[in-house]
C-alpha cells in the first residue's frame, strides 16, 4: 500500500498537516496512533479519521516549556474544536519511558515508541508530504503490533509495552490485529 498516496488524497488529513505546519514549531510532525489508526481504519473499510481519535502532534524544541506546550494545545483546541489535539514536546517525553536517555530530535523519539506500527510520522516540508517510518510500513499495513527494538531490549520497557496491550481496545476495533510479544 502506498501510504504517501493514501494520505495525500485525504483533504482533511492534509488540512490538519497544514495547521501543524502553520504552527511553525521546530521539528513538528503528526504522529503515532493518529496515522496508525487512520491506516487501519481505511484498510478496514471505515472512515480514515475517526472523530474520537486524538491528533498526536509531536515536536522537539528545548526552548518551549511544558506550560507553553499546554497553552499551545489549548489554543489549537479552541480554534479547531472538531479535533482532540495532543501536543507533546519530545524534549521531555523520554521521562515517560523507563531507562531511556533524552531524545535527540522528534525522529529519535518516534523511533523509540513502544510499537513498531506506532512509529510513524508525517509532516509538510515545503508543501510536500514527508513520511517517517523507521521500521517501514509492513507492520501497519499487515495489522501487526510488536515492540520496537528500543522496547524489546529492556525488561521495564517491555512491561510498559505489555501493559499497553492489556489496556488498549485495539483488537475490538481491528479484530484481525496480531499482537506479538517478543
Amino acid at each position: 500500500m502506498d501510504l504517501q498516496a493514501l494520505f495525500v488524497q485525504d483533504e482533511e488529513l492534509m488540512g490538519i498537516l497544514r495547521i501543524i505546519a502553520e504552527l511553525d514549531l521546530q521539528d513538528s510532525w503528526l504522529a503515532s496512533g493518529t496515522l496508525r489508526n487512520y491506516v487501519w481504519n481505511v484498510l478496514s473499510g471505515k472512515a480514515g479519521l475517526a472523530q474520537a481519535s486524538d491528533l498526536d502532534v509531536v515536536f522537539y524544541d528545548a526552548n518551549v516549556s511544558y506550560d507553553e506546550t499546554l497553552a499551545l494545545q489549548q489554543g489549537l483546541q479552541q480554534r479547531y474544536p472538531a479535533y482532540q489535539w495532543e501536543i507533546k514536546n519530545q524534549v521531555y517525553m523520554h521521562s515517560h519511558s523507563p531507562n531511556t536517555l533524552p531524545y535527540q530530535n522528534a525522529r529519535d523519539a518516534v523511533s523509540k515508541y513502544p510499537e513498531r506500527c506506532t512509529a510513524i510520522a508525517a509532516r509538510l516540508n515545503n508543501d510536500e508530504l514527508e513520511l517517517f517510518l523507521p521500521y517501514g510500513d509492513d507492520d501497519i499495513v499487515n495489522f501487526v503490533m510488536q515492540p520496537t527494538p528500543h522496547f524489546s531490549e529492556d525488561k521495564k520497557r517491555m512491561q510498559v509495552y505489555r501493559e499497553r496491550l492489556a489496556k488498549k481496545d485495539w483488537q475490538e476495533k481491528w479484530p484481525n490485529l496480531q499482537l506479538l510479544d517478543k
